[in-house]
């Protein structure tokens, strides 16, 4: 009888010692699930954090590109006309010209040689063209001078594209385009809501000029 105490007794035991390492166990695994969780939550927002600063760097360095000046069109060397080669001259030629000198005169007399006029090259008035086209920069700038309400990306895309029918103008380059006018405060952003939307600085800030221009002389 004391044996069969003892064994159960020590059952009891082992059962109570599973029992609780089995709740411990499952404890640990509710916490470290929990802090996965947040750690991924954190990666998450820094993730996306990463592809706005990135977004904000590519239309610095777009608006940086497109504020760049083009060379004139005068710059481009223009080739000289072609010249007809001289007819070789020499010991060996002298006897046959004289020879041939008969023949020939009579035939050149009677057929003049006219000079056909060479056309004139297209690139120089398609360059000259490029040159004076405005910029995507110049066009959002001037078309949020001229609006009184703030604009969207989307908008002032589809108003530039109906203005000018010719240049391939996307929402995605007028973002980045405006974008950078924002940066350099040349443009200011709105939000409201889930939209952006972006309007001319103020009068004062965009057009500086004004203050330095001298006041009138009365005569």
């Amino acid at each position: 009888m004391s044996e069969n105490a003892s064994a159960t007794e020590l059952t009891s035991q082992y059962t109570a010692q599973v029992s609780a390492d089995l709740e411990r166990n499952t404890k640990e695994q509710e916490r470290i699930g929990g802090e996965i969780a947040a750690l991924q939550e954190q990666l998450a927002a820094l993730q996306s954090d990463h592809k706005v600063l990135v977004n904000i760097q590519r239309a610095l360095d777009t608006a940086q590109a497109s504020a760049e000046p083009v060379a004139p069109s005068d710059s481009v060397p223009v080739p000289a006309p072609r010249k007809k080669s001289a007819a070789k001259t020499g010991p060996g030629t002298r006897t046959r010209t004289k020879k041939t000198a008969a023949k020939s005169r009579p035939a050149a007399a009677a057929k003049p040689t006219a000079k056909k006029p060479t056309p004139e090259k297209p690139a120089d008035t398609a360059e000259a063209a490029k040159t004076t086209s405005p910029t995507l920069v110049e066009l959002v700038r001037r078309h949020l001078a001229e609006q009184s309400e703030p604009r969207s990306a989307a908008e002032i895309a589809t108003t530039l594209g109906q203005t000018h029918p010719d240049r391939n103008i996307k929402t995605t380059v007028v973002r980045t385009t405006v974008e950078g006018l924002v940066a350099r405060n040349q443009a200011q952003r709105s939000k409201q809501g889930a939209s952006v939307y972006y309007t001319a600085p103020d009068a004062q800030a965009a057009s500086p000029q004004a203050e330095e221009q001298p006041a009138p002389v009365d005569a």
